[in-house]
């Protein structure tokens, strides 16, 4: 395509500078909870706070066509419309989501917090910056770039969501009642993902699922001195071992659930193979781990199927345990944990969630009262091949803007708008890329966007999207 790559570069260095940052440094001021963590989320008006900055910071651009709408349905969370009349042929369909998950300021280290904007060249510091901030940003500005360098390009669409952090439970009444609106895409375009190195273009191909529930474990009415009971009282704890070892080898990590496991190709093998000589080592450096842990498995190969194609099991709550300092010496009467399972794409969530509850309340151990409550389950995503003009022109700006060839990677985490879309749009191709790379530390503490990179990545997609209408 005849673009000048390098007048686009310059372009997407001023807006990014003078536009982008400022008013995405604004939204790492809001706290925006997603509505799973904050149940009071409409009283606080935080999540109607980042749409009206966004829709503030829309005005701004001066983009022909464009028009705009926030969507309420019910008691959901908002959903942000915005439309741009294409010049050329095609439509395209973008995704960004605006809430975010809790943070824990007191984890972040020295000069920096959640809730204020830090920026330490090549980063920008602060919740929401990588997950999913940037993204409504980024994606505006590919249509802006070939409008201002009077490309043609197709119809776009951007649906923003404030739920994704919870799930995406409440967006589908809105893929429902927006089908008109979001019309009939050729192209997904989902800036929520990344890759394991600053220095490619990536391209996610898989994402896994997800399949989670509280797992309560309740022995007795009231606390009883453990002097008294200890040894007659089975403890709520070691019966949460018990069950949890129905599910999980605890000396592996392997699931021992079979629904969710899924026969792993050679091409997915070699893939990992492939990836996993060009990342060696780096790939388990680059996670934040204590000196002396080792790596479930050896090899980063078998990591990137770990963490991509096989399932995994964590406890990431804890509720009837008091804090250390203060624990009486007294058998507690219950133990109640949050299990997360990661589910490789092709196993269907509401299924094996279903196989789950029943495996972890048969026969309780000493006749227990077992019950797993399970929340709203995900499906995991393989995405079909993309079109052949947008692989080609993706090839071609990548290669001069990084000297490399997009790379496709495996995300072993969750988003759950990728399923429900491909539902609904079976024939479309998806492009789902992103900033996140090494220590980006999404959800975690030090959260942050890689800028050089960000800018990279816009001039990328605005190149892939206009081969939509060449």
């Amino acid at each position: 395509m005849d673009i000048d790559i390098d007048s686009m570069m310059e372009t997407v260095d001023s807006i990014w500078e003078e536009s982008i940052l400022p008013s995405l440094s604004q939204f790492i001021e809001i706290h925006a909870l997603s509505p799973g963590f904050a149940p009071d989320w409409d009283e606080l008006g935080e999540l109607q706070a980042t749409i009206d900055l966004f829709c503030g910071w829309l005005d701004r651009q001066g983009i022909s066509g464009m028009t705009y709408e926030t969507h309420r349905i019910g008691n959901h969370s908002p959903v942000l419309l915005v439309t741009i009349e294409g010049t050329g042929s095609g439509e395209v369909l973008f995704y960004s989501h605006l809430d975010k998950q809790p943070s824990r300021p007191n984890l972040w280290s020295e000069g920096l917090h959640p809730l204020k904007a830090v920026r330490r060249d090549p980063f920008l510091f602060g919740r929401g910056s990588v997950d999913d901030g940037y993204g409504g940003y980024l994606c505006v500005t590919a249509i802006k770039l070939l409008q201002e360098a009077g490309i043609p390009h197709p119809k776009a669409t951007f649906l923003i969501e404030t739920c994704e952090e919870s799930g995406s439970f409440d967006l589908p009444p809105y893929l429902d009642a927006l089908s008109e609106n979001l019309g009939f895409p050729d192209l997904i375009v989902v800036l929520d993902s990344g890759g394991p190195t600053y220095e490619h273009i990536w391209v996610t191909e898989a994402l896994r699922g997800l399949v989670a529930g509280n797992l309560s474990v309740k022995v007795s009415h009231e606390g009883v001195h453990s002097g008294m009971s200890g040894g007659a009282i089975p403890s709520s704890f070691r019966i949460q071992r018990m069950l949890l070892d129905r599910v999980e080898n605890s000396s592996t990590g392997e699931v021992l659930i079979p629904e969710m496991h899924v026969e792993i190709s050679d091409k997915i093998k070699q893939e990992a193979a492939t990836l996993g000589s060009i990342l060696g080592d780096e790939l388990w450096k680059s996670l934040p781990v204590v000196n002396t842990l080792e790596p479930q498995t050896r090899g980063a190969d078998q990591i990137l199927l770990d963490i991509n194609w096989r399932p995994a099991m964590s406890v990431i709550g804890a509720d009837g345990m008091p804090p250390v300092q203060t624990a009486g010496n007294v058998l507690r009467t219950h133990t109640d944990l949050k299990l997360s399972f990661r589910i490789p794409p092709g196993v269907k969530a509401e299924y094996v969630q279903g196989v789950v509850k029943e495996m972890l309340e048969k026969d309780p151990p000493y006749g227990a009262e077992v019950t797993y409550h399970a929340t709203e389950p995900a499906d995991g995503f393989h995405a079909p091949p993309l079109h052949d003009g947008v692989a080609k022109a993706l090839d071609e700006v990548s290669m001069k803007l990084t000297g490399y060839s997009p790379m496709a990677t495996w995300i072993g985490g969750t988003i759950p708008f990728m399923a429900m879309i491909q539902n609904k749009y079976p024939n479309a191709c998806f492009l789902c890329t992103g900033s996140s790379g090494p220590g980006n530390n999404a959800h975690g503490p030090d959260e942050k966007l890689h800028i050089p990179h960000s800018k990279r990545l816009n001039v990328a997609l605005a190149y892939a999207v206009a081969a939509l209408s060449k």
